[in-house]
């Protein structure tokens, strides 16, 4: 950082004169460039630093101390939002309304005492200006200890956590139907679900950030085949791990209502980093409200997403919208939204945090720290979590109901040689049919291999013809048919004998009695029209 020499460099005698003032130093010399010199020996005195320091009102004293924080120095964009601006005054203004005894916020205070500078400097993440305490200043300077900052936010009112919404592991059930259904390549779309309010779309995202998907979103077998076998805690810890490191996760591009354009990049890990920090802070047990959070946030640290202080980089709209939501009046639609999704979605989601609302059909209001929530944050399995000791019931019309508590693994198992029902509270159906079990054969899965599995978790026997039937199907594939087909019935052999004498004799399939045939689909006008030709009159009869 610069010193206090090349800070106060350029300003006019004016300005020193002011900054000299404050100081309780007398200026005699004609110009800027005589007085400087005098003026720099005359402030660089310790005693007189720390005298200067201790009579900042603790607004000024609170942005020393960020800026000491983060190494002397901060991106002028986030410390004017912390602090203020400096107003732009010319000379006889600046003359005449005397911001040094009036200043209109901390950093104009801090600016005409020459504690601290602007200045350009090329420093990660991007070059940009920034407000610093020169260097000569900064070693001298002496603050009193800071308290704890107090957590952001405040507690919820009571009206606003009627409705709890506690934090489960719903998303352990969740992955496992959408494993299945990407190994069968069933349409994301077709899966069949009860509401859980996780879209599959994001629930796949997170399936690859934790690496049970590979490149071309197919699940990766003998790291899924270990997910499902782990105990619920464990399984729930990996989600979460996995999502707390992501740097591919990205919550921005994931908000509803809002569409990202162009080639910038943002730092979901930075954005999530900060917000699990500021978090770490709120009392347990405690619920908190969710609009003071983020206003609170937007008043303190309002950059946890954009280190740079950069709002006018980012192409982000409103979906159906051309406009797009640049600058920092922008923060509530863009930074502010992202702060609510992570909350009321990743972090309930994965047994962060619970919500609560005003009634069931109303938006979170509230949150606060789930029991899992000091075992998640450090990468632990959570304690606590159902075992997965339930059975499953097998019906002699071959419908398979798997419970929620089930194996993971033997729903997964189950849901390849089946066909999916509608879920059902707490339960997920599934039954047999040919079509499923081919499937499952394609893929190199036996029946006897399910006939085992339903042996071993089957709350009932399971009925003997169920055991048959997939025994049957395994050595002689399907045995029965019921189609559809249209029958000629005709009044006489003679009748049937002539026809086939016809161009019409190829419709002509299957012969049933003498004066009965199937006939070929869509075939039934042609075969009308050949027995009007041959003198015969027909009819189509439609029951």
């Amino acid at each position: 950082m610069p010193d206090l020499l090349h800070t106060l460099q350029g300003h006019d005698l004016g300005f020193l004169k002011m900054l000299a003032g404050l100081w309780g130093i007398e200026v005699i010399e004609p110009d800027a460039p005589s007085a400087l010199p005098a003026l720099l020996r005359a402030i660089r005195q310790p005693e007189l630093v720390q005298e200067i320091i201790d009579a900042l009102p603790g607004s000024a004293q609170e942005a020393l101390r960020d800026l000491i924080e983060n190494g002397g120095c901060l991106a002028w964009p986030l410390f004017a939002r912390r602090y203020g601006e400096v107003r732009a005054l010319g000379a006889a203004r600046r003359d005449r309304e005397r911001p040094d005894h009036k200043p209109a916020s901390p950093t104009e205070m801090l600016w005409y005492r020459g504690l601290i500078g602007q200045a350009f400097f090329n420093l990660p993440p991007e070059p940009q200006e920034y407000a610093f305490i020169p260097n000569d200043l900064l070693e001298l300077i002496h603050l009193p200890a800071g308290g704890t900052p107090p957590p952001f936010g405040h507690p919820a009112a009571a009206l606003e956590t009627i409705h709890p919404h506690f934090s489960r592991d719903c998303i352990l059930d969740h992955a496992c139907t959408l494993l299945a259904s990407l190994r069968l390549k069933m349409p994301v779309e077709g899966i069949p679900t009860s509401a859980t309010g996780i879209p599959f779309q994001v629930l796949q995202k997170l399936l690859f950030t934790a690496k049970l998907l590979d490149a071309k979103q197919m699940p990766q077998p003998e790291r899924v085949r270990v997910f499902l076998e782990a105990s619920r805690g464990e399984a729930l810890g990996h989600l979460a791990s996995a999502w707390i490191h992501s740097t591919t996760f990205n919550e921005l591009h994931l908000l509803p209502g809002l569409v990202c354009e162009g080639e910038w990049v943002n730092d979901p890990l930075l954005a999530r980093t900060a917000l699990l920090e500021m978090l770490s802070n709120l009392p347990e047990n405690t619920w908190w409200s969710i609009d003071a959070f983020v206003s609170d946030v937007r008043k303190r640290r309002p950059d946890f997403q954009r280190p740079a202080g950069d709002y006018d980089s980012w192409f982000i709209r409103r979906a159906g919208s051309k406009d797009y939501l640049r600058g920092f009046t922008a923060w509530d639609e863009v930074d502010g939204a992202l702060l609510r999704y992570l909350i009321s979605g990743p972090l309930f989601w994965l047994g962060f945090l619970d919500l609560a609302a005003p009634d069931p059909e109303s938006t979170p209001r509230a949150f606060r720290l789930s029991s899992w929530w000091q075992d998640l944050r450090v990468g632990k399995p959570p304690t606590g979590l159902p075992l997965e000791t339930e059975r499953v019931r097998v019906t002699i019309e071959g419908r398979i109901n798997v419970p929620r508590l089930a194996p993971r693994s033997l729903r997964y198992q189950v849901a390849r040689f089946t066909d999916w029902l509608a879920v059902e509270k707490e339960e997920y159906p599934y039954i047999l049919s040919p079509g499923a079990l081919e499937r499952a054969r394609r893929q190199g899965l036996h029946s006897n291999h399910l006939i085992h599995l339903l042996r071993k978790h089957s709350a009932n026997q399971v009925p003997p013809s169920i055991i048959q039937f997939l025994d049957r199907w395994e050595r002689y594939g399907v045995q029965a048919k019921i189609e559809s087909v249209r029958l000629l019935r005709v009044s006489s052999p003679e009748v049937l004998a002539a026809l086939r004498k016809t161009r019409a004799a190829r419709y002509l399939d299957e012969q049933l009695t003498a004066v009965v045939v199937t006939l070929k689909p869509g075939s039934a006008e042609h075969v009308l029209r050949a027995l009007a030709e041959i003198g015969y009159l027909g009819e189509i009869v439609e029951i």
